[in-house]
């Protein structure tokens, strides 16, 4: 297994190069002036020029790009141009946020998504069947900023029992992971019913059933481990997606995670902030990936990592 994760990890370099090449040119695409913004509207051409040359802006592209990556190869991600600190300082303040918050999100999104998918498999075409998927179809259709808006009018506005602002406490990660939660657990839902049909009617499930074998243990046993492995791929992506998705859920409820400060730093063009997040977005992805591959051996021992 030691060999096939180093084979996995460098066949990633290729994407991450490739990434890292999108994210450099995407950066510079952005409108606006770095140097202007932060030397000042009233700022002279010479002030400008001061500041373009500490950010390390007055040099070409080509130059621009070959720091980045040599910085990158030697795990330096630069210094952030809104606050003077390293970025790497800057990230590890809001990364245990927006893990905690994902964290929280795919545990409630796969506990509740694998219960209401077997529920529906095993009531299949019945009004409990009918229900959970209405409920997947709903959670998976609403948008996430009008969800959080819809939990902060109910809860923090009307009932007043939750904080508007989400923060790490106990009481704000709730709304924050009850809106992130909702389209992963309705996906995994959907998936988890239709797997789980699937492999109820395989031949060896029937023999198992034949064999006078009861309903639950033929459902938890048989059925169940077996309908996982599709099921797991979908967890995997949608906790990538959670950890980078977040950006618009930490928005509304002002959550100080890693997509609340990707905004905030947009919005002030803070160039080394912002390659590091969409590095650390793609590189998540890459590690998720691998860790599900891995999975698979524990839930299927005929996978193979040869």
């Amino acid at each position: 297994m030691t060999r096939y994760f180093f084979r996995r990890l460098l066949q990633a370099l290729p994407t991450l190069l490739g990434v890292m090449v999108a994210i450099f040119f995407f950066v510079r695409a952005l409108p606006g002036d770095p140097a202007r913004l932060y030397a000042g509207q009233d700022a002279t051409a010479a002030e400008v020029a001061q500041v373009r040359e500490r950010f390390g802006l007055d040099r070409s592209l080509p130059e621009q790009f070959g720091l980045y990556i040599a910085q990158t190869a030697n795990l330096e991600l630069g210094t952030s141009f809104r606050s003077g600190q390293p970025v790497a300082q800057v990230l590890r303040r809001h990364l245990f946020n927006t893990v905690q918050l994902a964290l929280w999100a795919i545990l409630v999104a796969v506990a509740g998504g694998i219960v209401l998918g077997v529920i529906a498999a095993l009531r299949r075409n019945s009004l409990v069947d009918l229900t959970v998927t209405a409920v997947s179809i709903l959670g998976v259709s609403t948008p996430s900023f009008f969800l959080a808006m819809l939990l902060i009018y109910l809860f923090a506005i009307t009932w007043g029992v939750l904080p508007v602002s989400g923060s790490a406490t106990a009481r704000g990660l709730v709304l924050p992971t009850i809106t992130l939660a909702a389209a992963s657990l309705g996906t995994i839902a959907r998936f988890a019913r239709s797997s789980f049909l699937e492999v109820a009617g395989e031949d060896y499930v029937r023999t198992a059933r034949s064999k006078g074998l009861g309903p639950a243990r033929v459902a938890l046993k048989h059925i169940l481990r077996n309908s996982l492995i599709p099921v797991v791929t979908i967890i995997g992506l949608q906790f990538g997606t959670l950890l980078s998705g977040a950006v618009i859920v930490e928005t509304v409820f002002n959550f100080p995670g890693l997509g609340w400060l990707l905004i905030q730093s947009i919005d002030a063009r803070d160039y080394p902030v912002i390659q590091a997040l969409m590095l650390v977005f793609a590189l998540q992805f890459i590690l998720i990936n691998l860790l599900v591959d891995i999975v698979y051996g524990f839930i299927d021992p005929r996978v193979s990592y040869e």
